[in-house]
């Protein structure tokens, strides 16, 4: 069992203070995500300085790739691989798109315009090509992350047009590339009407990592929101939490669980008890056993 942070969970903070936190509160790992570290970078600090800091810490994975037009998704991928590799990650996260909810939201209630310059990415195209142009796109980040010696895994977004386990799993086969995989993400799975009997049939060597996280059921017809359905306590929510690590556990699976959590509440707390409660009960999960002084 080796336990990450996700950087959510300290989702005010810094590099520097996520990275110092994770040690504290004895996670193995950290999942570094490019927002938080392009600040750091945009400061004027450079990626290289980073590397001293994880010196007692394993990176987990480092995220996360987006989906935009070709030529500037091409130059992110080649960017994002080479700080992972600096980083010593193992894989690169890649989300389907796109990211940003409220197109989604716009393009079914018929107000995305022609001339909207946010990211669409392939909504509203027929199924049969969304998936052979996911594949081909998630081909190449594959074939970028693998020149760096890294793993690719894709995480289907839960509003995105490829959102569910088995668009992910036709993708994997038609990409067809050996560093390929995918990460299980309960709130995501959870949403696009996946269940835990889905992930127990999997094989445990596409699965790069665990999200462990929480939320609410999202009513049908709407687009799922994380900014809504995930403002929620880990164990506050509607997902069986047990029943979604026991079905990971099912596979045979022995690597990566990382703590996630977009809750408000939480946000304003102190970083230290937040990361540290996520992890003692995150290993009471995966475990069975308490660990930790905020295990409950």
């Amino acid at each position: 069992m080796k336990l990450s942070m996700n950087v959510t969970s300290t989702f005010f903070g810094n590099v520097v203070n996520d990275i110092k936190v994770a040690k504290e509160v004895g996670f193995d790992g950290i999942e570094l995500q490019n927002p938080k570290m392009d600040r750091y970078l945009e400061a004027g600090y450079t990626a290289e300085s980073v590397v001293p800091m994880l010196d007692g810490i394993e990176v987990s994975a480092y995220g996360a790739l987006q989906e935009m037009e070709d030529d500037a998704f091409r130059a992110e991928a080649e960017r994002l691989a080479s700080q992972a590799q600096l980083f010593g990650a193992p894989t690169l996260q890649m989300c389907t798109g796109p990211v940003d909810v409220q197109v989604v939201k716009d393009f079914k209630a018929g107000k995305l315009a022609a001339n909207d310059p946010r990211y669409r990415g392939l909504l509203g195209v027929p199924e049969k090509e969304l998936i052979e142009k996911t594949a081909k796109r998630i081909g190449l980040a594959a074939d970028i992350a693998k020149d760096h010696g890294l793993g690719l895994f894709i995480e289907p977004l839960g509003w995105a047009p490829v959102n569910a386990l088995p668009q992910a799993l036709q993708i994997l086969e038609l990409a067809k590339r050996d560093n390929l995989g995918i990460v299980v993400d309960f709130w995501h799975f959870f949403v696009a009407g996946d269940t835990p009997e889905d992930v127990a049939k999997l094989d445990p060597s596409i699965i790069h990592a665990v999200h462990v996280c929480d939320g609410l059921t999202v009513p049908a017809g709407e687009v799922p929101d994380q900014a809504i359905s995930r403002n929620i306590w880990t164990g506050g929510g509607d997902i069986p939490l047990q029943e979604w690590v026991d079905s990971v556990k099912a596979t045979g699976y022995d690597g990566w669980w990382t703590s996630e959590i977009f809750c408000d509440k939480t946000q304003e707390l102190d970083f230290n008890l937040v990361a540290g409660a996520l992890r003692d009960n995150m290993q009471i999960l995966v475990s069975g056993k308490p660990g930790g002084k905020f295990a409950k």
